[in-house]
């Protein structure tokens, strides 16, 4: 393949096709491929190196698995002849140590299709098969490999030449039946209290029209759950809330899924929790599921999904949500401009159209209101979050308080700083224990302007915007869509990012983009989930996290924190991730600290409006390097310890 692709560069004028580009890293090559293809909808391919390139994959393979997005996957594979029988054939000691039984194994349970080249004649097909599969919902990663002697196949050129270079064709979008859309349509128009729940629904962009649509229609408010993508406007009215349901945040979620007398579920892995928060489980609620690729979940292996999921489930439908929602809309119209054989029927209790037009506007009437007053409510409780009075966290510390940044303000100064450019920019999300915090405080109002992966391995967001960049600009030539691209991660999460490959390439293809880090000393996720278990156990009276085995403090005078956690946060410092950033790039990133003994003058005096204002300074410089001096810039933010 390097000899192909010098080949074209010398004989055609510098130029390759496909377009090649170097990543040191395998996670980050396929993290940025991910990106790509959900900046542009369209696959993107990685190229990587036999068994332990595969395996380099890592936890990319989990996030574009279940985040649903296309890629094709092409790994080399060890020679299979050893004496010269064919060109290409062993001739290095390592080759014998990478061949394995069976390569594709390694990755298969993510993958949608998985094959081997066996020959450069048939290639086309293979290549085809493979892009149609992973376009074809449930969209996915595909992973083709071939041995050394296939890709050294000479091909006639007749043959070569006969070739077609037509795209493949996925599957068209599925529908819902008649009988389905009209179940779910007459459930939906003789509800008191209905509630729609989605996850993934923005994937497609012009779904989220759609939705909004409904919603409006018949007043019907929406959570947004565990989202990997925009799904509802923040401003819509009849959006309730986004939540990844944690005990502290799912009070509202609670009391509208225990008020539902109808949940319409639109492309969710995890709409609720059953051990935490559910519908009614009396029989009252009716629950309708919709899913435009895997509505039974099959590659969750612990029981069955609807059973599980809640006792009341009517209907599990295969149907794209843009399409299914459609028919729901139009059927709803129908009945609201008129009685029209075979529409909806038997929710009338035998009344006359008229009276149930009458009762139907009268309940949207109502749920109007109702869902007006939830919204407004739930954006007070976020501004007032974000005030200057709330924007820290006071606590008592050997009798000295602590001041703290908070993720609300710091999401509020970064809307403010980009206030400008809203409409342009995009946030690559991996924050998670903040993840509930950054969605909310986002405020993101246009399809795809906030990503997450999907899925549930660390290490996606750096490499994820880097590609997001680059297919940007694929797409709209040198105009690009986004004007800003920002990463938020946990301090984890960058570390698992491998920043010095993904920040090499981001100045490598010239793609600068913003990094925040929610430096909150160590994996705050793991000690959430041990304190669900043990509330009250041992755990919970850990003096640090450095004490519970998740923390990433160091002493100040760098000898290492003892196993008994005594050491204050006093004392406590962390690695300096803004300069991992500006050594693998030789200088060219920019990168600063934003803490309480960063501050420039008395840090022991200072008052929350200090630190707010030294978070806006730096935050509107790091803007400005991104846009004017298109660098990279790092803004390491120090919240409370874990």
């Amino acid at each position: 393949m390097l000899e192909e692709l010098q080949r074209q560069r010398v004989q055609g004028g510098g130029g390759t096709s496909p377009l090649v580009v170097t990543c040191p890293n395998e996670m980050v090559a396929l993290s940025a491929a991910q990106g790509y293809a959900q900046a542009t909808g369209k696959p993107a391919a990685v190229i990587i190196h036999v068994d332990v390139g595969t395996q380099a994959l890592a936890g990319a393979i989990h996030n574009v698995d279940r985040g649903r997005v296309p890629v094709l996957i092409y790994a080399g594979a060890s020679p299979f002849t050893s004496r010269n029988e064919m060109k290409g054939a062993r001739n290095e000691w390592i080759m014998w140590l990478q061949d394995i039984p069976d390569q594709s194994a390694i990755v298969r349970q993510y993958m949608r299709y998985t094959a081997q080249i066996n020959t450069g004649r048939n290639i086309v097909q293979v290549v085809k098969r493979a892009l149609q599969i992973a376009t074809t919902e449930p969209q996915g990663p595909v992973y083709l490999w071939a041995r050394r002697e296939v890709m050294e196949e000479e091909i006639p050129p007749a043959l070569f030449d006969s070739l077609t270079m037509k795209p493949a064709i996925s599957v068209s979008p599925a529908a819902l039946s008649h009988f389905d859309a009209l179940a779910i349509t007459n459930a939906l128009l003789t509800s008191l209290h209905p509630l729609i729940i989605t996850s993934h629904l923005g994937r497609n962009p012009d779904a989220v029209a759609s939705l909004v649509t409904l919603s409006t229609l018949l007043a019907i408010p929406i959570f947004s759950t565990c989202p990997s993508t925009v799904n509802v406007p923040f401003s819509h009215p009849y959006l309730a809330g986004i939540t990844y349901i944690t005990p502290t945040t799912t009070d509202s979620f609670r009391d509208h899924l225990r008020g539902a007398d109808v949940v319409l579920v639109l492309d969710s892995d995890v709409p609720w929790i059953p051990s935490r928060c559910a519908p009614k489980e009396d029989g009252s609620a009716s629950v309708f599921i919709i899913d435009g690729g895997d509505p039974l979940k099959t590659s969750v292996a612990m029981g069955t999904w609807d059973a599980g999921l809640h006792r009341g489930v009517e209907l599990i439908c295969r149907a794209d949500a843009e399409t299914a929602i459609g028919q729901i809309v139009e059927l709803v119209r129908e009945n609201v401009r008129g009685p029209t054989a075979g529409i909806v029927t038997g929710g009338g209790n035998g009344r006359s159209f008229e009276a149930l037009s009458a009762a139907l506007s009268e309940r949207i009437m109502i749920r109007e209101k109702e869902a007006y007053k939830v919204h407004e409510q739930w954006v007070k409780r976020l501004d007032e979050a974000e005030a200057a009075s709330s924007a820290v966290v006071q606590r008592p510390e050997g009798g000295i308080s602590r001041l703290h940044v908070t993720v609300p303000h710091l999401m509020r100064t970064l809307r403010d700083v980009t206030s400008s450019i809203s409409s342009r920019s995009l946030i690559v999300s991996e924050a998670i224990s903040n993840y509930g915090l950054v969605w909310e405080h986002a405020h993101a109002e246009h399809p795809g302007s906030v990503l997450t992966s999907g899925g549930a391995s660390l290490g996606y967001a750096l490499g994820a915007s880097v590609g997001a960049i680059l297919g940007d600009r694929a797409r709209d030539g040198n105009l690009n869509k986004y004007d800003l691209v920002t990463a938020i991660v946990g301090d984890g999460s960058f570390m698992f990012g491998v920043p010095s490959s993904a920040y090499w390439i981001a100045r490598r293809y010239e793609a600068p983009f913003l990094t925040i880090i929610l430096n909150n000393g160590g994996w705050k996720s793991p000690k959430l989930s041990m304190l669900g278990v043990h509330p009250q156990g041992h755990g919970s009276n850990a003096l640090s996290g450095e004490q519970l085995s998740v923390g990433f403090g160091f002493q100040s005078d760098s000898s290492n924190i003892s196993s008994s956690g005594t050491s204050s946060e006093t004392n406590r410092i962390s690695p300096n991730y803004a300069q991992i950033a500006v050594a693998a790039t030789d200088g060219w990133a920019w990168g600063k600290k934003v803490s309480l003994s960063h501050l420039r003058s008395q840090p022991e005096a200072a008052t929350p409006e200090q630190i707010l204002q030294e978070l806006r300074e730096t935050l509107s410089e790091a803007a400005r390097v991104v846009l004017e001096e298109k660098r990279c810039a790092v803004v390491d933010c120090v919240l409370e310890a874990l």
